[in-house]
């Protein structure tokens, strides 16, 4: 049997331009990021777990971290998935935030049996973003 598990701590998606990327979720999230740097831009999220941008290709060797280990080389590409919870009845605000910082909601799902709903979104690396209401894992 595995130990227990706390919850997931980090979401990351790899990013082409690190200004635009740090500035489109500056301006969705609405906060500034714990962490800003060229290769690495790290948003803290509502429930403690971070969001983490990284500059794509820069962390192909490892990371020294002095006095302390190294963490491993990875990397990705394509377009990743990812999705953030929203408050029910948040959904109308959220449309209009999208529409405000420019980001289309490429599509909605009304989920079947009252399991909540959800807003498909691009980022600027073509990363499908989705806010969904925390009904949608209630009733599987």
């Amino acid at each position: 049997m595995a130990p227990p598990l706390a919850g997931l701590l980090e979401t990351c998606l790899y990013v082409d331009d690190m200004a635009r990327a740090s500035g489109f979720y500056r301006r969705l999230l609405g906060q500034e990021p714990l962490l800003a740097e060229p290769r690495i831009t790290v948003f803290r999220l509502a429930d403690g777990t971070v969001l983490i941008l990284f500059q794509r290709g820069a962390t192909l060797e490892p990371v020294e971290i002095p006095g302390s280990g190294a963490i491993p080389p990875h990397d990705g590409s394509g377009p990743l998935h990812f999705a953030l919870a929203i408050p029910e009845g948040s959904e109308d605000r959220w449309r209009r935030h999208l529409a405000e910082i420019g980001a289309a909601v490429e599509s909605e799902v009304d989920w079947p049996k009252g399991r909540g709903l959800s807003l498909y979104f691009r980022d600027p690396d073509g990363h499908c973003g989705e806010l969904a209401t925390r009904r949608l894992w209630e009733r599987i």
